[in-house]
C-alpha cells in the first residue's frame, strides 16, 4: 500500500492528512512513478485553502516532483522503466509516494541534475522562464522589480535576469532575506517591513521607474507596484500570497502611463508539449552552466507537509523547499 497526503476539505494546514492510497495501473498514455522528491510551492497553499478550487475532493495536491518510472501504459513511446523524470503543472497529485501521470507532462532528467534539485526547480524554474523570457522578455539594460525575491521563484528569477544583463531590484521581508537575495542576483534589496518600496524604486531609478514588475504577493503590493513602473511598463501579477487583488478601474493603467497588465500561468505557457520541452531545456541549460544555482534550503518528510505549509505561510522559508516521500 502506498501513502499520500490527501485533503478531504479545504482549509488550513491541518486538512493535510497522511493516508493509505491505492495507485492504479497506468492507462493509455500514462506512466506510474515512484516519487523520490516533491517540490513545495505557494500554489499548493492556494489549492489546499480553496483559493484555487480543485476539480473534486478528496484530492492529492502538489504540482511538482521527480522520480523513477515504474510502469508504462500503452502509447508511452520515449519512456522506459527505470528512467529518471520530473514534471511541473497539471494534473495535481505530487504529494504521494507513487502516482500515475500523463507521459506527455514528463521531462527526462539529464545526468547533471539530481532528483531533489529537479523537484526544487521544475515548477519554479519554468515559471521564472516564462516570466522573463516570454511574458516580458527581459533585455540587457532593463531594470526590473521582483517581489518576494528570496522565495523559490524569486531567487531563480533574480539570478536568471541578472545573467541576462538586467538591473534587479527585489523586495524581501527581513535583513537575512535581503542578504540571501543579494547573493542571488539582486543589485538592490528593499525590506518592505520598514521601507516604502515605491519611494525606494523612485530613488534607485532616478524617478524613471522599472520596465516590469513581477508580483507574486497580490493584494498587499499591487497598487504600489503600478507606481513603480515606467510609462508603457508591464505589470506581471502571477500570485496572491497576501490575497487576491481587489477590483479596480482599468482606467488607472492609462493614468499611470499606459501600463500593461497580465495575469499569466505556467499551465497556459506549457500547455503544448513543444513549449514544455523548450522551457525545460532552457532551464536545464542555465542550471548546468552554473548561471542559475538551485539551492535547497529546507527539506521535510512528505508526511510532515502540514508543518512545511505552516512555515511557508509564516515566511520562515527561503529559496526552494523539498518534501521527501
Amino acid at each position: 500500500m502506498s501513502k499520500a497526503i490527501r485533503i478531504f476539505e479545504t482549509g488550513g494546514p491541518d486538512v493535510l492528512r497522511w493516508r493509505d492510497v491505492d495507485v492504479a495501473a497506468p492507462g493509455r498514455g500514462e506512466v506510474r512513478l515512484r516519487q523520490t522528491a516533491v517540490g513545495l510551492n505557494y500554489l499548493d497553499v492556494y489549492h489546499r485553502s480553496g483559493l484555487y478550487p480543485l476539480a473534486e475532493l478528496p484530492a492529492v495536491i502538489g504540482m511538482e516532483g521527480a522520480g523513477v518510472v515504474e510502469d508504462l501504459g500503452p502509447e508511452t513511446a520515449g519512456f522506459e522503466v527505470g528512467r529518471r523524470v520530473a514534471y511541473a503543472g497539471l494534473p495535481p497529485g505530487a504529494y504521494a509516494e507513487q502516482r500515475v501521470i500523463p507521459a506527455h507532462r514528463l521531462i527526462a532528467l539529464p545526468d547533471g541534475i539530481d532528483d531533489r534539485q529537479a523537484a526544487a526547480m521544475m515548477l519554479k524554474g519554468m515559471t521564472a522562464h516564462y516570466l522573463i523570457r516570454r511574458t516580458y522578455r527581459v533585455q540587457k539594460g532593463d531594470t526590473i522589480l521582483v517581489h518576494a525575491a528570496a522565495g523559490g521563484v524569486g531567487s531563480i528569477l533574480c539570478q536568471w535576469a541578472k545573467h541576462l544583463g538586467a538591473t534587479v531590484i527585489g523586495t524581501v521581508g527581513s535583513d537575512e532575506k535581503a542578504d540571501f537575495a543579494g547573493a542571488n542576483g539582486c543589485d538592490h534589496t528593499i525590506v518592505y517591513s520598514r521601507e516604502n518600496f515605491p519611494e525606494r524604486i523612485g530613488e534607485i531609478t532616478g524617478g524613471g521607474g522599472v520596465a516590469a514588475v513581477y508580483d507574486s504577493v497580490g493584494r498587499a503590493t499591487f497598487e504600489g507596484s503600478l507606481d513603480c513602473l515606467r510609462p508603457l511598463g508591464v505589470m506581471v501579477s502571477f500570485g496572491s500570497a497576501s490575497g487576491p487583488v481587489a477590483p479596480f478601474d482599468p482606467a488607472i493603467l492609462a493614468a499611470k502611463g499606459s501600463l500593461f497588465l497580465t495575469r499569466p500561468t505556467l499551465m497556459t505557457y506549457t500547455a503544448k508539449r513543444q513549449d514544455l520541452v523548450a522551457a525545460a531545456e532552457e532551464l536545464f541549460d542555465v542550471v548546468l552552466s552554473g548561471q542559475v544555482k538551485i539551492a535547497i534550503h529546507q527539506t521535510y518528510p512528505l508526511a510532515e507537509a502540514a508543518q512545511a505549509h505552516l512555515d511557508l505561510e509564516a515566511r520562515k522559508t527561503k529559496g526552494s523547499t523539498v518534501l521527501i516521500p
